[in-house]
């Protein structure tokens, strides 16, 4: 089960190399101090609390008028207070191994057990030691800077510069890596919608841009490829029409006593054959030399249902009022006359009804019939050319299998989205949405 977070090539990229780097950090961080902070940390503990036990040992040995002076110079020598305890002091509240350690060796060493106490001598924080010796209680402190160490602010200090920079790199190479993964990926994105993109640029490591010098040769390859297509269909259209022309011409010429429904078959033969090439010759052209201009939608959907009107239709439509917006005009009547066709001729003889709406996000356009509907596994499967639902569309009907194919080409071409709905009660809802790129006021 993948983590939504790291699915992109970046983030598991960073994501291994952040975790590595986080898991040898925190090995390192326990090597040098188990091997190295702990050991010394304990050898200087060892030698400051014999150093302490002499001192206080020394001191009460003493005479009275001489111990002043002796303090004296074992803080000279040493920075170290030696006295008798005064007054009582609270306990440290220190969690530094060194305190530990020391309190560790100063039991060992006198037999005692010892607590190191704690004060606060102007801005400096000191630790305090009781020992008793022969009856009498001697103090020894030493402030906090004797120490000297700050082991939790100098790995806070090593883990997060470590971790700075381990990171900043890893973000640097994953992205060296994953961005012309990312360009290749939206250039093959592109070509799919019928554009061509810019060549790849083929820099970067020897792999990366051996990859984009290949895909900028396929994408050459399938443009040309293309281009010979469209070539080839529009001169098997020319050639085509050349001699339906010549048939129908014969037909108009041939005598009256041929039978009437023969000659009318025929001719409707041939009005098939001009529509199926017509659709080839739509849907190799595409809409590459379309320019975008300002739609009136409802002045476009008037216009589409007049015209299937004319055609013998019954077509109803919702004025939801004016709205202006950029778009391929000819793509957009292409997609709706083709949806009002299929609804026309598969609707059971029943009204089509079409309606626009729009909101801030876009336009949706519905074209709604009352025929048998569409199973939900074949709503993907009629917009493939020539596929047709034999329960619907049989050779009675006149299908032939393009017009989905057509409409389906054009809205991807114009990154629009068709789909194929079950209608309440019975039926189908086709339905168009076109984000707004651009549009006008009202």
């Amino acid at each position: 089960m993948s983590i939504p977070a790291l699915r992109t090539l970046f983030s598991r990229i960073l994501f291994t190399i952040a975790v590595v780097s986080v898991v040898f950090q925190l090995f390192t961080a326990w090597v040098i101090g188990q091997l190295l902070l702990l050991p010394v940390g304990q050898r200087s503990a060892a030698d400051l609390a014999a150093l302490m036990v002499q001192t206080a040992d020394n001191w009460q040995q003493r005479p009275a008028a001489e111990r002043e002076r002796y303090a004296g110079e074992v803080w000279h020598l040493h920075l170290l207070h030696v006295g008798p305890a005064e007054q009582t002091l609270p306990y440290s509240t220190s969690l530094l191994p060194y305190v530990y350690f020391l309190e560790s060796e100063l039991q060992t060493l006198s037999g005692q057990t010892i607590s190191l106490r704690m004060s606060q001598m102007g801005e400096e924080e000191w630790f305090w030691a009781d020992l008793q010796m022969r009856g009498e209680v001697v103090r020894l402190g030493f402030s906090r800077g004797r120490i000297g160490v700050h082991p939790p602010f100098a790995l806070f200090l090593v883990l997060s510069v470590g971790g700075v920079v381990i990171l900043g790199t890893a973000v640097l190479l994953a992205r060296r890596l994953s961005r012309p993964l990312e360009n290749l990926a939206a250039a093959a994105q592109h070509i799919g919608t019928g554009h061509w993109p810019a060549p790849l640029p083929e820099l970067g490591p020897q792999e990366l841009a051996a990859l984009a010098r290949s895909f900028n040769h396929m994408g050459q390859q399938v443009r040309e490829l293309l281009a010979n297509r469209t070539t080839l269909l529009a001169g098997i259209s020319h050639d085509l029409r050349t001699p339906l022309a010549r048939i129908q011409l014969a037909l108009a010429m041939l005598p009256e006593h041929v039978e009437p429904e023969l000659v009318q078959g025929m001719q409707n033969d041939l009005e098939e054959m001009n529509r199926l090439i017509g659709q080839f010759m739509e849907i190799s052209r595409g809409l590459g030399e379309a320019k975008l201009e300002w739609v009136d939608v409802r002045e476009a959907v008037r216009e589409l249902t007049d015209n299937a009107r004319r055609g013998g239709a019954v077509v109803t439509w919702r004025d939801a009022g004016p709205c202006r917006i950029q778009l391929h005009k000819l793509a957009l009547c292409r997609i709706v006359a083709n949806l009002l066709d299929n609804a026309v001729r598969y609707g059971a003889a029943e009204p089509v009804e079409l309606a626009y709406v729009w909101d801030a996000d876009g336009l949706t356009l519905t074209i709604m019939d009352r025929g048998p509907g569409i199973p939900a596994e074949a709503r993907e499967a009629v917009f493939r050319p020539f596929y047709r639902l034999e329960q619907s569309r049989s050779a009675q009907t006149g299908g032939s299998g393009l017009g989905l194919a057509i409409a389906r080409q054009l809205a991807e071409a114009n990154h629009w989205t068709i789909e194929l709905l079950p209608r309440p009660g019975g039926g189908t809802i086709a339905q168009v949405q076109i984000p707004f790129a651009s549009r006008a006021p009202a």
